[in-house]
């Protein structure tokens, strides 16, 4: 979570290197000033964001806060993303734009990499969603909700449905409902880590 302004300074270098962008450097800026990058643009708001949330939220950097509040509504209505702030880790990386839906209560590790059309949420009107560890590939349409506890370097497939708990590390989990299938090294998924 961030807490100070080097750790929010963290998040977005992370962010940037899971994204595959030189975020720093001068050529990024001027193709960016031209050519928006949307994602990068929703990340780096979505960090802000917490950021005020965390440190800066009394006078006149509340007002700011709620401008950020605006800012991000609109560009997530934009996207398709329907992400709450402080779930996730540093180093997310969505990968597309569409339909992307997260609980408040979820809590997602680091370098976390999330395509389209994904769901993360409670399930039967309980307030408890998934707890998801560090390291996590999140293919397109998977389906992850109820009370459970996803473990480290895990890759779930496309169209999966996970509604228990998988705490084992390393491993590929696929299915209606989801199964582990094999044993898999996420380094061949998430190339930054």
């Amino acid at each position: 979570m961030i807490n100070s302004k080097k750790t929010y300074k963290a998040y977005l270098k992370s962010d940037g290197i899971a994204l595959g962008l030189d975020v720093s450097s001068f050529k990024f800026k001027l193709i960016n000033t031209f050519f928006p990058n949307y994602i990068w643009s929703f990340q780096k708001t979505l960090r802000r964001l917490e950021y005020y949330n965390n440190c800066k939220n009394k006078g006149l950097n509340k007002l700011y806060f709620y401008y950020l509040k605006y800012k991000f509504r609109k560009i997530s209505l934009k996207l398709g993303f329907s992400i709450p702030i402080n779930v996730f880790g540093p180093g997310l990386s969505i990968v597309h734009y569409g339909t992307i839906v997260i609980n408040s209560a979820s809590k997602i590790g680091k370098n976390c990499r999330i395509h389209a059309c994904t769901n993360i949420g409670a399930s039967g009107g309980k307030p408890e969603a998934p707890q998801i560890g560090d390291n996590v590939y999140i293919g397109p349409g998977a389906k992850i909700y109820g009370n459970i506890k996803i473990g480290n370097n895990i890759a779930i497939s496309a169209n999966a449905v996970v509604n228990k708990s998988f705490e084992e590390d390393g491993i590929l989990l696929a299915g209606n409902p989801a199964e582990k299938i094999k044993k898999i090294d996420i380094k061949r998924l998430i190339k930054h880590i």
